[in-house]
């Protein structure tokens, strides 16, 4: 089994900044895709970034790359989401995933899921 902790969630004006951290306990064995999802109230799941744990290739979506940056420390087995240039579409609780596998945009690609943090921006 696999457990993420999620943290780093807040309340921040647009324009501001927040970094959320995931760290990954259990049965990690050095082979886990992570990444994020988000939900804004009303919404689905909305893959937002992942990262390989061997060789960190990352994928960001479209509407959050270049403010979005994907990191991962595998010492701490640790990704870490940058959120830069906030804005309040940006508001949802995100969450923190894992797989064994290749995890793509999915949410069903994923089995392992934290417990949500809430990103609130204020306009």
């Amino acid at each position: 089994q696999v457990q993420l902790i999620e943290s780093g969630g807040g309340l921040v004006q647009a324009g501001g900044s927040l970094r959320l951290s995931c760290a990954a306990s259990g049965r990690t064995a050095g082979s886990l895709a992570m990444g994020w999802f988000r939900q804004a109230p009303g919404k689905e799941h909305e893959f937002v970034a992942r990262i390989g744990w061997i060789g960190g290739t990352t994928y960001i979506v479209d509407s959050v790359k270049g403010r979005f940056t994907l990191s991962r420390d595998n010492a701490k087995n640790t990704v870490y989401l940058q959120m830069n240039s906030l804005k309040p579409e940006d508001t949802a609780v995100y969450y923190c995933v894992a797989s064994f596998y290749y995890g793509g945009s999915s949410p069903h690609e994923y089995a392992y899921w934290g417990q949500g943090t809430q990103v609130t921006v204020a306009s």
